[in-house]
């Protein structure tokens, strides 16, 4: 088998214009393969609200909006773009919004489902007569029913808890849990716990040495976990009149990265932590992510059935 690409990319947070470019890549970057590492779904709702006679208003990015009829489209895209929902309302659903969480919650998981099995449709119809393998695989944001939408697609595989192979022979396994977080996101777990949850996985592998961990969170105090320090009111702890910085990964997937020396891992999860690292053998990647602007982070892997993986390049666009 000839040489060819992969593109891995990360924490993308519902932005439109970024799943896009992802989908893109398959042919402007010539790979046979694209995984989506994790953390695909946003985390806030936007409200358009409808004050009646073609008037309406929004709060985005910190500054409020009048707007017309005619503006609603591109605040729509602007939105969607940026990895945020929109939603229209009027005043007083805002007030209803304000008064029940439990309403807020049914709405923001509606907006959640309707993006991503667009986005499936989306991948569909671009992939369609292609031979490119599309990988989506959650992360410690995304709730879990999104893996049953994802599983949902004939075209798009979910690889989280399975053994799937890429071309050339390589394995590849996927765990999207991180360790505690101060957000508390739907996915967490305490680092023994996490520990068990990689060795479940990476047990089903014949081979390490051939093999891709895509494991959501990056091995804890490396070049690629490294994030502002925050305290139980997630502000930034100040040292020295600068922000802290530390190590924030997990302490679970360092040592399963030395205990089963893949070829590859693949992380996320830290949005400024962009770049490498070396355990023993295995190289760790951290594409970052920029997605509230939309800017595509990612990296192309080029991997040979005899040599394994043979250069990466990060990329952004």
């Amino acid at each position: 088998m000839a040489d060819y690409r992969a593109f891995f990319v990360t924490d993308i947070h519902a932005s439109d214009r970024c799943f896009r470019k992802f989908l893109n890549a398959a042919r402007f970057y010539d790979c046979k393969v694209l995984i989506m590492g994790g953390d695909m779904t946003g985390k806030m709702l936007v409200p358009i609200v409808d004050h009646g006679g073609g008037r309406w208003s929004t709060r985005l990015f910190d500054h409020y909006r009048e707007l017309g009829e005619a503006d609603l489209p591109a605040v729509h895209k602007l939105i969607a773009d940026a990895g945020y929902y929109a939603y229209e309302t009027t005043v007083d659903g805002v007030r209803a919004l304000e008064e029940s969480p439990t309403a807020v919650d049914a709405i923001f998981k509606q907006r959640i489902t309707e993006t991503v099995e667009g986005w499936l449709r989306l991948a569909e119809e671009r992939l369609d007569g292609s031979e490119v393998l599309c990988f989506m695989a959650p992360g410690n944001d995304d709730h879990p029913f999104v893996d049953d939408l994802l599983r949902t697609s004939p075209r798009v595989i979910n690889p989280e808890g399975s053994l799937v192979e890429l071309p050339g022979g390589f394995a590849m396994i996927s765990v999207g849990y991180s360790n505690p977080t101060p957000w508390d996101t739907p996915r967490e777990l305490p680092e023994d716990q996490l520990l068990q949850m990689i060795e479940r996985e990476a047990d089903k592998i014949a081979d390490p040495g051939r093999a891709v961990f895509n494991l959501h969170v990056p091995p804890k105090d490396t070049p690629i976990d490294q994030a502002v320090l925050v305290d139980a009111e997630l502000r930034p702890v100040i040292k020295g009149g600068a922000p802290a910085i530390t190590g924030v990964g997990s302490s679970a997937v360092r040592t399963a990265v030395e205990r089963y020396q893949p070829m590859l891992a693949l992380h996320g999860h830290i949005h400024e932590s962009r770049g490498e690292a070396r355990i023993g053998r295995t190289l760790c990647i951290n594409p970052g992510s920029e997605y509230s602007e939309g800017v595509l982070r990612g990296a192309i892997l080029t991997l040979s059935e005899q040599k394994g993986l043979k250069g990466y390049q990060l990329v952004s666009g």
